[in-house]
């Protein structure tokens, strides 16, 4: 997802699409601070973007994790991993599907509330939603 460089890029777009708004225009003719208008201005417009792209990248990681430890190229026994989880009971599957389902479903679904968890926290956060 391109780490921190990524994220600098969103703000840093964000910022400079915001910073050409009227309302930020107006700010400035009435007199405000350069710090007010970051404050209470930019920094609201920026902040959901950025949640919305670090729960993905969470989500991202969290699956990746469990794929390399799924190959072997993760963290190793004795430490636990859904990745692992799933490896280990490969052999077993005709005779325990539920070792292999339940570490699988655990992942979906930890997964999907964190990105439903991001997507609810932009909703809140984001001034354009909010005002109408």
């Amino acid at each position: 997802m391109g780490g921190w460089p990524g994220y600098c890029r969103i703000v840093r777009s964000e910022v400079l699409s915001i910073k050409e708004r009227d309302y930020v225009r107006a700010s400035l003719a009435l007199g405000a601070s350069h710090f007010r208008i970051i404050l209470l201005d930019v920094l609201p417009n920026v902040i959901p973007p950025v949640i919305v792209i670090a729960t993905f990248s969470f989500s991202y990681v969290i699956v990746l994790e469990a794929a390399l430890s799924f190959l072997g190229l993760g963290v190793q026994p004795p430490t636990q991993s859904w990745g692992i989880m799933i490896s280990e009971s490969r052999d077993y599957m005709a005779v325990a599907w539920w070792l292999v389902v339940f570490p699988g479903f655990a992942l979906t679904v930890t997964v999907l509330c964190i990105n439903l968890l991001g997507d609810w926290l932009r909703d809140q956060l984001d001034p354009k939603l909010t005002q109408l």
